[in-house]
């Protein structure tokens, strides 16, 4: 058996499920091209027949990506099926993700279907999806809470029928590591042809486990891995890619096992996709946390400054963490700072450069030292997010002990200026009734938090918030050396994304594997 572990990314489907995390078309291929560049095997694009929006980032995304299989999921059905045919054909090698549950729970409750009424629907759709492309992989929702003689079933006629990748979902994360083991070990036994496919795990992490699962599953004979950017997804989220990869990685001796993936693009891919859906990574995530290569303790930081081995089980740049030196000023030229864009990856059209570099300038003013961080906080600010229907033109705040905070905020919408005025209980919150008054949108606040890109007193502070309006959540985030005006940026981007979900509905769906 090849020690080979294909990583299936699902960051633009599982992950944007995610309450707020929502991604416009534009935004979704920019993820999908660094996935790319990051070199995962398998991206599932989407739910194509879950709104106009997501076929339309599954069709744009199979024709812009070269080489990665595109996957696109489908419950078990032919509408479906055909749905996500139409957005990924034309794709260099394209993939349908079809799925069912098979738990007792499911089906008696979800399905209101027999066992024998699910096997025949399994068999019909997996057929159906074979007539399109011999790339099929089929999926038991649930399977962890599925009978066992029953989930061997469902997966002898999938395989029977067509299907060339078999996956194993926790979908609510309750198994655990030992237990999951088991079950593959079983399925490897019972099911004879499921040695000609491709088995797959799909682990969440309710309790704590999906990492730790999906290494177990793996060394069982498990072959591909369902994971997302940063572990982002349903309720407490995925399988962390980063730390799946970097797991078998620094522990080939216990896993010997590769990936495809180019290490170095890890931290840059969690950026993008932190910045994208405006979710922030907890500084004590591991491989990508702000906090995962600092040392605080005394004989820690003797440690590492004597031999970094003694704390540290790899070098930041092994996951493309950048050193935090200054590396730019003033006084730099357009040169130096294109080549140190490059050197990030950004690739920008001569207009976008110049527009890139007057900000760069602009920040060079406010700042003593501007860091890399201060640099990739402005590219991604200013290029990554794409489709602003707002944008902030100018803004003025007052506050202090002896009168009431007042702000005048300048919105550009769709073009045109829209000045208003407003008073509050705080400056931050008279820029955002302001801003709400200005664009006709009143939403609710449901989070607020602000925390420092660099150290030092003139540090860009990066906001990110959470709004509901209507039934629809949505976040965003700002930066800016002045945190009201990042504040300000934060609201701004949150209704733009609250707009768009709005005009892209999703139509109800079971959510998938």
């Amino acid at each position: 058996m090849s020690n080979v572990v294909q990583i299936f990314d699902t960051t633009l489907r599982d992950g944007e499920q995610a309450p707020g995390c929502s991604m416009n078309v534009e935004e979704k291929l920019k993820v999908a091209l660094q996935l790319e560049k990051l070199g995962v095997n398998i991206i599932e694009a989407g739910f194509p027949i879950a709104s106009e929006g997501d076929f339309n980032s599954v069709r744009l995304i199979a024709q812009e990506v070269k080489n990665c299989e595109i996957a696109g999921l489908s419950r078990a059905n032919f509408q479906d099926i055909d749905r996500a045919w139409e957005a990924i054909k034309e794709g260099e090698s394209p993939r349908i993700h079809t799925f069912i549950a098979t738990s007792d729970i499911h089906l008696k409750y979800k399905l209101k279907k027999t066992k024998d009424e699910v096997l025949e629907i399994i068999g019909q759709a997996v057929r159906h999806s074979a007539k399109y492309t011999s790339n099929v992989e089929f999926s038991c929702e649930d399977a962890t809470r599925t009978d066992i003689d029953f989930l061997c079933k469902a997966i002898n006629i999938a395989i029977q029928s067509g299907a060339t990748t078999i996956n194993i979902p926790d979908t609510v994360g309750y198994t655990v590591p030992s237990e999951f083991a088991k079950i593959i070990r079983s399925l490897k036994e019972r099911v004879d042809p499921i040695n000609n496919v491709v088995i797959s795990i799909h682990c969440h992490d309710d309790l704590g486990l999906a990492v730790a699962n999906s290494l177990a599953a793996i060394n069982e004979g498990a072959r591909q891995v369902e994971c997302t950017i940063n572990g982002l997804g349903e309720r407490a989220g995925n399988a962390s890619l980063e730390e799946i990869v970097m797991a078998l990685k620094v522990r080939n001796d216990r896993n010997p096992f590769e990936t495809s993936i180019e290490t170095t693009q890890i931290y840059p891919t969690s950026k993008l996709v932190s910045n994208v859906t405006g979710v922030l990574v907890q500084p004590n995530k591991a491989i990508v946390g702000a906090n995962a290569f600092a040392h605080e303790a005394g004989i820690h930081q003797d440690g590492v400054l004597k031999e970094s081995v003694t704390y540290e089980i790899m070098n930041p740049s092994d996951v493309g963490i950048p050193s935090n030196h200054i590396v730019l000023g003033k006084h730099s030229g357009r040169h130096a700072f294109k080549d140190r864009l490059t050197e990030f990856g950004y690739k920008l059209s001569d207009e976008d450069f110049e527009v890139a570099f007057l900000k760069f300038k602009e920040l060079c003013d406010k700042k003593k030292y501007v860091f890399d961080e201060d640099i990739e906080a402005l590219i991604n600010e200013e290029f990554v997010r794409s489709g602003d229907f707002y944008k902030l033109g100018s803004l003025e705040c007052s506050s202090g002990t002896d009168h009431k905070p007042q702000a005048v905020v300048n919105i550009i919408i769709d073009g045109s200026e829209n000045k208003v005025e407003e008073s509050g209980d705080g400056p931050i919150d008279s820029v955002f009734k302001a801003i709400s008054k200005a664009v006709g949108i009143y939403p609710t606040l449901d989070s607020y938090s602000v925390s420092s890109i660099t150290g030092g007193m003139d540090a860009q502070g990066e906001v990110s918030v959470t709004i509901k309006d209507e039934g629809f959540s949505a976040r965003g985030k700002g930066s800016s050396t002045d945190v009201i005006i990042a504040s300000a940026k934060a609201f701004i981007n949150a209704l733009n994304n609250l707009r768009w979900r709005k005009n892209h509905p999703k139509i109800t769906t079971s959510k998938g594997v």
